[in-house]
């Protein structure tokens, strides 16, 4: 049964003050600065319901997770918990589907933020990618604090942002701002709150549901903490406040600003509709300043998923579901083999997005990934419905999810229903189809690698790990 102590050996760097902070910081990327004008496209100002359903169903999930992983902290969290309620395959698949996510994104995140900043400066935009690649190796094969700190820096400043774009919003609604007139709902009600329907809704909830995703790195990264029961507790809280503040109500002041026939999807920061309201406020330099928040939130996520990553597979080879090589750890109490095979993999990744731009092959690789949170948060709600019973019964509950088991049965019928949606929708049935593929294909790995893996979980605690300084 695996437990806490397989993270025994890792630092214990991180505060409170890191986790809180990630958690609030953690799912404010670049989807939500270019990527809500898709969802209000598809919805028009009606995707305030498509916020609030995919917000519904990420509070009920996080809050189970954040239970299972207050009881037993673990850097394996939902892969450890799998494996605790439906075994060593559930464990193996959930890892590694993870694992698999984090790395497509990764590759797509610097492939970004190169690009962005190689146009500043009129070189190829992976020279700057791979300076940044190099660098973030660095933070993180250091003592974990270093990633904590960068970590709090991102998230502050993201959050930042949002609360001053918040503030001019509220400004440029009253018409408080010189130059400016009182708007309040005009914009919404000149298109109607549901102009594309219920449908529309429908097509935005699919539109905005994976921009949550992110959030649950932090129940990794709490097993380096020196609190984590509060720790996790603390970023639990917060997530209500995020998504309620941060989410709506920056989409609040974005439909209440603009027309909806001005809100399309943005491919550069000039196209985003944050860029549009900061420029109503009359702000000098505003396209510059939205592309640096934007490469700070990618590189942000980038240093984020290399943590995870590691990690997760630092974890999974403790528990025998990886490679015995990947629980070797530095001086620094980092486990430096699964850091470095998570930068050799975002070389890969890279070189996969800029190679097979625009293929089938990338395509139907990243069309995957949606699909993968969905499969992840199905499993963390189906893990708590079966574990709860036994944490309650060791009194090992801090954090718990209220109505069980009803509400933990509500969260897997909304993903169920989530799914179903999909597999409606043309473009986003091709998700299913390849998680599907990738899923079916860990699942024979786990088949073909069990006796394996049976050997080396035997082993496992009677090898000390390789490379610890004490």
């Amino acid at each position: 049964m695996p437990d806490a102590s397989d993270d025994a050996h890792l630092g214990k760097g991180l505060k409170v003050r890191h986790l809180t902070m990630m958690g609030l910081g953690s799912a404010i990327g670049a989807g939500l600065f270019l990527g809500t004008g898709v969802g209000i496209n598809a919805a028009g100002p009606g995707v305030l319901l498509s916020y609030l359903a995919a917000g519904i169903i990420v509070v009920l999930v996080m809050t189970m997770l954040g239970e299972m992983a207050a009881a037993r902290p673990a850097s394996g969290a939902f892969s450890t918990y799998a494996e605790m309620a439906f075994g060593r395959s559930a464990g193996f698949i959930m890892g590694w589907l993870y694992w698999f996510m984090l790395i497509m994104v990764l590759g797509a995140e610097i492939t970004g933020a190169g690009a962005i900043m190689g146009a500043w400066w009129g070189i190829p935009g992976w020279i700057p990618g791979l300076v940044c690649v190099v660098f973030f190796a660095i933070v993180n094969l250091a003592k974990v604090r270093g990633f904590g700190e960068f970590e709090f820096w991102f998230a502050f400043i993201k959050v930042a942002v949002i609360i001053g774009f918040l503030v001019i919003g509220v400004l440029l609604v009253f018409g408080l701002l010189p130059g400016t007139t009182f708007v309040g709902t005009q914009h919404i009600a000149e298109s109607g709150f549901l102009p594309n329907g219920f449908s529309g809704v429908a097509a935005g909830l699919l539109a905005v549901a994976f921009a949550f995703g992110g959030i649950e790195i932090v129940t990794i990264a709490a097993a380096e903490s020196d609190d984590p029961k509060r720790s996790i507790a603390s970023a639990v809280r917060s997530i209500i406040v995020r998504i309620g503040l941060f989410y709506i109500g920056c989409v609040l002041i974005i439909i209440m600003l603009l027309p909806y026939a001005q809100i399309d999807g943005a491919d550069t920061a000039a196209e985003s509709p944050f860029t549009m309201v900061l420029q109503q406020a009359g702000i000098p330099g505003v396209v510059g300043f939205m592309e640096a928040v934007i490469v700070l939130a990618l590189l942000s996520a980038f240093n984020a998923q290399i943590y995870a990553t590691s990690r997760l597979v630092y974890s999974m080879s403790r528990r025998g579901e990886a490679p015995r090589l990947f629980t070797a750890m530095n001086s620094q109490a980092v486990p430096y083999k699964a850091v470095i095979m998570s930068m050799v993999f975002a070389f890969l990744s890279v070189g996969i997005q800029v190679v097979f731009d625009g293929s089938s092959v990338l395509v139907f690789l990243l069309n995957a990934v949606g699909g993968c949170l969905l499969v992840i948060w199905l499993v963390i709600a189906l893990s708590q419905i079966k574990l709860r019973p036994r944490m309650e019964a060791n009194d090992e509950l801090t954090v718990r999810l209220p109505g069980y088991p009803w509400l933990s049965w509500v969260a897997v019928f909304m993903i169920l229903g989530l799914t179903v949606m999909m597999l409606f929708d043309e473009v986003a049935r091709q998700q299913v189809y390849a998680v599907v593929a990738v899923c079916f294909f860990l699942a024979m790995l786990a088949g073909i690698t069990s006796k394996s893996r049976a050997r080396a979980r035997d082993t496992a605690d009677q090898t000390p790990v390789r490379g610890v300084h004490h």
